[in-house]
């Protein structure tokens, strides 16, 4: 009677916890219902897949793409933020959020303050080309939200990135 009991404490705790996620297709608005009865808005820009946000879904904005353990971009790699800065400069209110990504390899800590080392330094460099700073935020998602997880050195590279969101 006790496991009965206790599994059922157990079941209702985590039933109680989780969060439901409903979209109204009038406004295109996704909101969250928490188990208390109360909403949530939830930008519906964001990415919800589990391999990574929707970056690539804006025409004329490109990810860019870090070396390994680096917060610096290659030539080409400046090139393709010098485009996403006069698509920025064309589309005068558009405010994006920078996300930076990061391998598999090394600890979730370090791999956080990597992937922000990264953002930052992506948002330094489009305000250096003239984007007012308070268009862009930042966030890091370390590891956590890797485009693929195969070992190879092409698929490493794949997940060292920053990525452009709508915000």
């Amino acid at each position: 009677m006790k496991k009965l009991l206790l599994s059922l404490a157990i079941v209702s705790m985590v039933s109680g916890c989780a969060l439901f996620r409903s979209s109204n297709t009038d406004s295109g608005v996704t909101s969250e219902t928490t188990a208390s009865g109360g909403t949530v808005a939830v930008d519906s820009s964001m990415g919800f897949a589990a391999t990574g946000s929707d970056a690539g879904l804006i025409p004329g904005v490109q990810t860019v793409r870090f070396k390994y353990d680096s917060d610096v971009l290659s030539d080409g790699e400046q090139q393709k933020l010098e485009g996403n800065a006069q698509w920025l400069k064309t589309n005068s209110s558009a405010q994006l959020i920078i996300e930076g990504h990061c391998d598999q390899r090394g600890s979730t800590e370090y791999n956080l303050a990597l992937g922000e080392r990264r953002a930052n330094k992506v948002k330094q460099m489009l305000v250096g080309l003239g984007i007012a700073g308070n268009r862009l935020s930042t966030v890091s998602y370390g590891k956590e939200r890797p485009l693929t997880r195969g070992e190879s050195e092409s698929d490493l590279a794949l997940n060292r990135r920053a990525n452009f969101v709508a915000q």
